[in-house]
């Protein structure tokens, strides 16, 4: 008994130590921490897990647009953790070589404990990674391998002509993750997913999203990355997981058992550099192939996806692609990358207006002040001095839509880049950041523009096409009195999980006269 009565004892004065340490650790928070002065949600102020349960609902970009809307354009969204909402704030942080990315990245090691260009936060750890895939994915890369995007590109289109034939819907978000996947396998290793034509690989589509929303959870509340919290959140995403580690293997085997030149992919530009300079490793080309695969291929798919949904429900911008592409060439052998393809000027306006409402990377990407910055002259963002170790970011969504920058945020408006005056655009151009800015910009943004430029203009050359019938052509869009923010069924809705999740539009497509006959045969 007496046994007993010490365990309860024990048991009492462990949990009032532990109560009067939050207590403690709140209070700092609240009132003696460098951010208190602040503005916030209160509960933002004392824990990560009011970002980390916005992000489990995939609407921390939504909140955090909310947020700024309430308190103004600087907002503590974490206790050690500030985000901004000005133009100023964006180029002050990530076009800075003195910030690095925040070390919450380093939960998306997981349990492999690879490092790759995302994931990388040593600048000159980042400089080699960057120079390794640079090449791969340069514009010179791209014209070589365009002729595999093409052929891909065309199997993407034969399945619209046989859902033409039926008049049947076709949800554009799976189609286009299916090509952006096999297109993305090509150009790392050459190796042919095939998820356009056969079933085996097309569950990793799922599984890559599932991955992306557990990672996000973690960045925002790394707390969750104790093993008692991380391992069944783990084991919730594993058998993605361990789907995606058995492909790149398979991928990487039967690459590097042909010659280094018997493919123009990723793999074969990189070859030289793994045999002639030691700091790269076989390793590092896994460690990239992780990162490439889902990267490249579900970002571009959210990017083709929206312009989409939103030329199906603007008439007159539909109307005028539609002309410019049929009057820009005279046959669909015309429509590959080069001047003609460059001088769509109103194609790029839609793709940029697309990125712009419907950023497929929409949240915000931390950052802090690098750990071995002497720190002789205070780190400052629009204004504001940093403390060294808080984290500070621009949350992209609230950006692409502060109206300070684009009027009338929410319209789908591809003129808006065109005309009107030059400070105007400027102004715009400074705002806009789906690739992000700076040296930690998207390498891969050249392939991304071509191959979104050659799926929407053929589609237009081939096809007329329009929202499906129905309840079915609705899917994409916001729902009216929805409380979450996702109100407008004219903004194609991303959800959250640090890059983008997607659904829709659904389409139906009809031929377009003769020029659909040479498809079939393609």
């Amino acid at each position: 008994m007496q046994m007993l009565e010490g365990f309860s004892v024990a048991a009492k004065y462990v949990a009032g130590a532990t109560v009067t340490y939050w207590l403690l650790v709140f209070g700092y928070r609240i009132f003696l921490h460098p951010l208190s002065k602040y503005p916030g949600p209160f509960v933002a102020k004392l824990t990560d897990g009011y970002a980390g349960f916005y992000a489990g609902l995939q609407r921390l970009h939504l909140v955090t647009q909310r947020n700024h809307y309430k308190y103004g354009d600087v907002v503590r969204m974490a206790p050690n953790r500030l985000v901004f909402n000005s133009v100023k704030a964006l180029h002050d942080i990530y076009n800075n070589d003195r910030v690095v990315k925040s070390q919450v990245y380093l939960v998306t090691l997981g349990f492999t404990g690879t490092i790759n260009v995302f994931s990388v936060i040593d600048r000159i750890a980042h400089r080699s990674k960057r120079k390794l895939i640079g090449a791969g994915v340069s514009e010179r890369a791209m014209r070589e391998f365009e002729p595999t995007m093409q052929s891909q590109i065309n199997i993407f289109l034969r399945h619209i002509l046989e859902s033409s034939g039926k008049s049947e819907a076709v949800n554009m978000s799976t189609l286009s993750k299916r090509l952006t996947m096999d297109v993305i396998g090509l150009l790392a290793f050459g190796y042919p997913m095939n998820t356009q034509t056969e079933e085996r690989y097309r569950t990793l589509h799922g599984g890559i999203e599932a991955s992306n929303a557990h990672n996000n959870v973690l960045m925002q509340w790394p707390r969750l990355q104790s093993k008692a919290i991380a391992y069944p959140l783990h084991y919730l995403t594993l058998a993605a997981q361990k789907q995606a580690f058995e492909l790149i293997e398979n991928m990487i085997k039967t690459r590097t058992a042909e010659g280094k030149d018997a493919r123009r992919d990723l793999y074969a530009q990189v070859a030289d550099q793994l045999e002639t300079n030691p700091e790269f490793r076989l390793s590092d080309i896994w460690s990239e192939a992780l990162f490439l695969i889902p990267a490249g291929g579900d970002t571009t798919a959210a990017g083709i996806s929206a312009l989409l949904f939103y030329l199906t429900r603007n008439p007159e911008c539909y109307r005028k692609l539609e002309q410019e592409i049929h009057s820009t060439f005279s046959s669909s052998s015309e429509i590959h990358g080069g001047p003609q393809l460059s001088d769509c000027q109103y194609l790029r306006a839609c793709i940029d207006e697309a990125l712009r409402i419907s950023s497929p990377v929409n949240g915000t990407l931390w950052r802090e002040l690098a750990a071995d910055d002497d720190e002789s002259k205070p780190f400052i963002v629009d204004g504001h001095v940093i403390p060294k170790g808080v984290q500070v970011g621009v949350n992209i969504y609230t950006l692409h839509h502060n109206p300070e920058y684009f009027p009338d945020p929410y319209t789908f408006m591809p003129e808006r880049w065109l005309s009107g005056d030059e400070a105007e655009k400027r102004r715009m151009k400074e705002a806009f950041a789906p690739f992000q800015i700076g040296y930690r910009g998207c390498a891969g943004k050249p392939m991304a523009y071509l191959e979104a430029s050659l799926v929407i203009a053929k589609l237009l050359w081939y096809f007329d096409f329009e929202a499906a019938p129905g309840e079915a052509g609705h899917v994409g869009g916001g729902i009216v009195d929805d409380k979450t923010g996702r109100h407008r069924p004219g903004e194609f809705q991303m959800y959250d999980i640090f890059a983008s999740a997607h659904d829709g539009p659904m389409l139906v497509f009809k031929p377009r006269g003769h020029h659909c006959e040479e498809l079939a045969a393609l």
